[in-house]
């Protein structure tokens, strides 16, 4: 199936205002989501908030439905919770580690997955190392194959990167943990609704996501994966009366599901959204929305490229929708609020939220410009004439 991107502009009321190159911060969501959202926060004011949970209950559920055909899963192996870190942490968190464990992962590590390695290692006397990248700057499988041994406890891959187009060959990861027996964590907060994920093809036994980016949900909304065959051995690192049952005085049973990672409360207009956004991606096919993404991404590249001053930043066999650069003539940050100021939306990628990677390449912060399907060749040549432009600006 080929993107309608009439029509895709015409679901999207923000395309009518701003020139939105910021969909790995937050995608303009289409008005499908946004009026179910709206809905149910109406509903919830007319007849109050448990009231107009019961009354959604199906379309609640419809949402771990849509996730299952997201990720080609099983509903049960879903949970529902308030953003990608946490749903990150509340795997990484249930692994048991102990001295000498060693937890490998990969030079592209986002800053919060890194901070809790290093809490870990700290208290649990296990090691965090890192993986080498291969030519192209992605995590080298003949490297990390070499690295498993019996005490490599978890992988923890981020599969796009904060700071970059890169996308890293998370199947061929999974295809090594999967033979030497070791749980494999993914990270697919930026990668979520522009790259196909299907989880027995990537192996992953573990995977995190949003809502808010590519998947053009609400904010505060993520979910976690969790492989049927892990979910026993895995115990949360809190639970509250949805995750568990308090079945005695001094027991409590733990729900033998994916949702024993969830709270009882939560954002229930947001869920039943992201269901909708999850729906409506569907709809367009994940091989398009990729194909259509991959393109205009590598025609920004290209058109940046011809710009004086600027160098495009990104590495890797495979790209995505992510592209950063930075000039020579100005800096990220007064790049960004220029762009701000004629209606165009970006973000800058600091140093701190990948110092390996900008370490070993000695990034500066960068601009950061994120392409979705709704975006045009129009708007494109648009964004780099106005970067040309700010040439002149002093």
């Amino acid at each position: 199936m080929t993107i309608d991107v009439a029509r895709a502009r015409q679901d999207t009321p923000g395309c009518e205002r701003v020139l939105h190159f910021n969909n790995a911060g937050m995608a303009l969501p289409p008005r499908p989501v946004l009026e179910a959202q709206i809905a149910h926060l109406r509903r919830e004011a007319e007849t109050g908030g448990y009231e107009a949970a019961a009354e959604a209950h199906e379309a609640l559920e419809h949402t771990y439905d849509a996730l299952a055909r997201l990720l080609g899963c099983r509903r049960d192996e879903i949970a529902l919770v308030e953003n990608a870190t946490r749903a990150w942490d509340l795997a990484f968190y249930a692994l048991p580690f102990r001295p000498g464990d060693r937890i490998l992962t990969a030079r592209a590590a986002y800053a919060s997955n890194f901070i809790a390695f290093l809490q870990v290692a700290r208290r649990t006397g296990a090691t965090v190392e890192v993986v080498p990248s291969d030519e192209h700057g992605q995590v080298s499988v003949e490297a990390l194959r070499e690295l498993l041994d019996e005490r490599v406890r978890l992988v923890a891959l981020t599969h796009v990167p904060t700071n970059g187009g890169l996308v890293n060959p998370a199947a061929e990861v999974g295809r090594v943990t999967r033979a030497a027996g070791i749980p494999f964590l993914l990270d697919a907060c930026q990668s979520a609704g522009q790259l196909p994920l299907d989880v027995e093809t990537i192996g992953c036994d573990m995977l995190s996501a949003t809502g808010r980016k590519y998947l053009r949900g609400p904010r505060g909304t993520g979910f976690l994966y969790v492989r049927r065959a892990w979910l026993e051995r895995l115990e949360p690192p809190m639970l509250d009366l949805h995750a568990a049952t308090w079945v005695s005085r001094d027991r409590y049973e733990i729900r033998p599901d994916a949702r024993r990672f969830e709270t009882w409360e939560g954002n229930v207009a947001g869920k039943i959204a992201l269901g909708v956004a999850v729906d409506y991606a569907l709809h367009w096919g994940l091989e398009a929305i990729r194909d259509r993404v991959q393109r205009l991404a590598e025609r920004l590249r290209h058109r940046l490229a011809e710009l004086p001053g600027i160098t495009v930043r990104d590495l890797g066999r495979t790209r995505c929708g992510l592209v950063t650069f930075t000039s020579s003539l100005m800096e990220a940050d007064e790049i960004h609020r220029h762009l701000r100021a004629r209606g165009i939306n970006v973000s800058v990628t600091t140093p701190a939220s990948t110092r390996l990677d900008a370490e070993a390449r000695n990034l500066p912060p960068m601009v950061r410009a994120s392409v979705h399907y709704y975006n045009t060749e129009n708007e494109i040549e648009r964004f780099c004439d106005v970067l040309a432009g700010l040439s002149g600006v002093t």
